[in-house]
């Protein structure tokens, strides 16, 4: 029970300890049968390690249909590595080449996926293999043999013994926020509509703790996983999109909270249609929670809900309209002043249902995914707009191709160190040179020091897994069956400890399994430790040499760089939004296009944002300002992008009309240059490493002058409110909300302006 109890707390969902039981089952019994009951060398080896690879070093996640897809991908990548390893394996010089360029492909091809970026390391493995063992056309048939047999093996062994739980990062947590969202707006609806009850009031604050719990979970999920949690299936590309939703979401819940009850506030229609908006948002989340709780669900709830949301804002629109549209002065003051202020319940209104919209779009999106035939999958047939898996993997390559890509980066960082440990093994004749490249795999990090510092415990795991191996083999001589007795307890311990001990166990493990691996290959009693030893030094050295030659300072650097183009990509997207939006109110440029360019620019940016911040996130060292504030200062890109987004969708439903808004660009260009100045000059100091500017204070004019850009055509017609003024307020409101997060950027930037220099000297 004690055990059980260490192995809950080290290991609680048990994935490495199934890993490790498959393949201590697995490993043995299919090199046994390659070396004993075939008799060949090249079977066993591949067919052992083939399981090691795909079994131990890999571990999919989604339901079990597409951990089967995952791992037979797996298989047929590997069996075309293993046979291009094996053709390329002489001369020595273009083995070296070949793994450089093979192992930047396939590092790089992370970028791409999530699924082939969990899979770089078995897929590395399959080549690293065959291309140091050298080998000629004939032993490709053994060895393709051996591989075959253990992908076979291993797609049994998932399936069969302990299959795993489908786990999915973000799908829970995204369900679980999506009720506290709803219980919070309906939490709010009640203690608006009995203001002064003070249970209710308790309640409303219990549901908002649980809101900003809930979503910030969500978030936690989201940054815990190595690499960005989203593949090239359609249903994983609209999940992982709900965390930037939900996030601006509980953000838009927390501004709407100034909407009174209706009763209780003068303004009529626009604050009672306001207040429908929340109780029909609160809805939608609920039905989205309850369809993205089941995979393969009926949108047709959800969508009865959203048509009911969509007739609110509808209502609240409607009511705007209905507003006063006089221009003649009362007490001094102009009725488009007046106006503009008036507006500001009904942007609340707008502004929840198109976040509450987007959110719930992409879950309806992720059920009809969900339900496509296999024929529809297969031909590639997307529900809604979204582009097919070859495209979006294109769009995701190219968004990593620049030398402020931390993914690039590390993929050439990589490339180069396996090509020189290839390089370096074959000169040097070291016996066993795949525990070289092997070596020099596992302890390259982002930086020179946390390079070292894996070097470091490498080498003494290696070193206590030699002392451990060589008294086993003194106490077992050549007993054989002793040997295969253990092997399965090695392969076993070999899988539990890197994650439930320590990376230095790990290896201490693992060289005690190769000891016993090659006492049956070939009995060489315990040196062959002491080759381990010198062939995991040579690749430590490589690892060592490479990181601090190629961007040694790590992630810290690269994630100012990252976070300074992602705000600067943003505004340009945000002021290419604006412009659009003028442009469907303006004679002249009716006709212009959405900024497709700006906005795919701005979301590449943002993705090699992620990229550096996990990076930076997974380097070892102290970081001396909370994680907390950090992750803020990268969440106010999304806040920037989900502005522009709803900007956009404002104003594609304003028909073109022929009128002269050059009041209104006045307006707008003002408030605009006012945001591209100070994110201007915050991306100038993170790169500069100085503290940021100031925020800007609220712009006092700013209303005054939109009051001037929509006095002359506040009324169409009729007599009404035109639609036209409303969507230029309501834009400036959208560029008072960006103004709004310098506020909250402010305190985590100026850590990432003064502090991560001192912590990166540090680590």
């Amino acid at each position: 029970m004690r055990v059980v109890a260490w192995l809950k707390r080290h290991d609680p969902d048990f994935a490495a300890l199934r890993r490790a039981g498959r393949a201590a089952i697995v490993m043995p019994l299919l090199f046994a049968f390659g070396g004993l009951v075939i008799g060949s060398p090249d079977v066993a080896t591949f067919a052992a390690f083939g399981s090691f690879a795909m079994l131990l070093l890999v571990d999919f996640s989604g339901p079990l249909l597409d951990r089967v897809q995952a791992q037979l991908g797996l298989a047929v990548a590997g069996a075309v590595l293993v046979c291009v390893g094996t053709l390329l394996s002489r001369p020595v010089w273009l083995s070296a080449v070949a793994m450089a360029v093979v192992a930047f492909a396939v590092l790089f091809a992370g970028s791409v996926s999530s699924v082939m970026a969990s899979a770089s390391t078995s897929l590395l493995l399959a080549f690293i293999l065959p291309v140091t063992l050298p080998g000629t056309v004939a032993s490709l048939g053994p060895r393709l043999l051996g591989w075959g047999i253990a992908s076979v093996v291993a797609v049994v062994a998932i399936v069969v013994l302990w299959p795993a739980p489908t786990r999915e990062p973000l799908r829970g947590p995204a369900v679980d926020a999506c009720r506290a969202l709803s219980a919070r707006l309906r939490a709010e609806a009640a203690a608006m509509l009995r203001a002064g009850n003070p249970e209710l009031a308790a309640e409303r604050d219990a549901a908002t703790r649980e809101a900003d719990a809930a979503v910030a979970a969500l978030h936690r999920s989201f940054l815990n996983t190595p690499y960005r949690p989203t593949g090239l299936s359609t249903s994983a590309r609209t999940i992982v999109r709900l965390v930037d939703e939900l996030t601006w979401l509980n953000a838009v819940i927390e501004q709407f909270e100034h909407v009174r009850t209706p009763a209780a506030v003068p303004g009529g229609a626009v604050h009672v249609a306001a207040f429908e908006v929340k109780s029909a948002a609160a809805a939608v989340l609920e039905r989205g929670a309850d369809l993205l709780g089941r995979h393969g669900g009926d949108p047709a709830e959800l969508e009865a809900a959203l048509d009911l949301l969509g007739e609110a804002r509808s209502a609240v629109e409607a009511a705007t309209m209905a507003l006063p549209a006089t221009g003649a002065t009362e007490e001094g003051g102009r009725a488009a002043d007046r106006f503009v202020a008036s507006l500001d319940p009904g942007f609340r209104a707008q502004e929840l249902a198109q976040a509450t919209t987007t959110v719930a779009v992409n879950i309806a999106l992720t059920a009809r995914a969900e339900r496509r035939s296999w024929w529809q999958r297969v031909t590639g047939r997307q529900p809604g707009d979204l582009a097919g898996p070859v495209a979006v993997a294109a769009e995701r390559a190219s968004g990593f191709v620049g030398w402020n890509s931390v993914w690039l980066r590390n993929s050439i960082r990589g490339a180069v160190a396996l090509g020189l440990a290839v390089l370096l093994a074959n000169l040097t004749g070291v016996q066993h040179s795949f525990w070289v490249v092997l070596g020099t795999l596992s302890v390259l990090r982002s930086n020179a020091l946390s390079t070292g510092q894996t070097v470091l415990r490498g080498v003494i795991g290696t070193a206590v897994g030699v002392l451990l191996g060589a008294a086993a083999m003194f106490a077992i001589g050549d007993d054989r069956v002793v040997i295969w007795v253990l092997l399965p307890i090695a392969v076993l311990v070999a899988g539990i400890a890197p994650a439930a001990i320590s990376f230095a166990a790990g290896q201490a493990a693992f060289t005690i399994l190769l000891v016993l691996l090659f006492n049956l290959i070939a009995p060489a009693g315990w040196t062959v430790g002491l080759i381990r030893i010198e062939d995991i030094a040579l690749g430590c050295a490589v690892s060592l040499l490479v990181g601090a030659l190629f961007w040694p300072r790590g992630a810290s650097a690269a994630l100012r760089q990252a976070l300074a183009q992602a705000y600067t990509e943003s505004v340009d997207y945000l002021a290419a939004s604006v412009a659009f939006g003028l442009g469907r109110c303006d004679a002249a440029e009716r006709d212009g296009p959405e900024p497709r360019v700006q906005a795919l620019r701005a979301a590449a940016a943002a993705r090699r944002l992620d990229d550096a911040f996990r990076t930076y996130l997974g380097e070892r060292g102290s970081k001396r300002r909370p994680l907390a504030e950090v992750s803020a200062s990268v969440n106010g890109v999304a806040g920037v992008r989900s502005a522009s987004d709803a900007i956009l969708d404002l104003w594609r439903g304003q028909e073109a009309v022929d009128a002269d808004r050059a009041d209104a660009h006045r307006a707008l260009d003002a408030s605009v240059a006012r945001l591209d100045d100070w994110y201007a000059r915050l991306a100038a100091r993170l790169l500069e490493r100085k503290g940021p500017p100031s925020p800007e204070p609220a712009d006092a004019s700013a209303r005054s002058r939109l009051a001037d850009a929509v006095e002359r055509d506040l009324g169409d017609a009729h007599g009404n409110v035109s639609a036209t003024a409303v969507r230029i307020v309501w834009t400036g409101d959208y560029l008072d909300v960006v103004r709004r997060l310098e506020t909250v950027i402010v305190g985590p930037v100026d850590t990432l302006g003064t502090d991560l220099p001192t912590a990166s000297r540090r680590q």
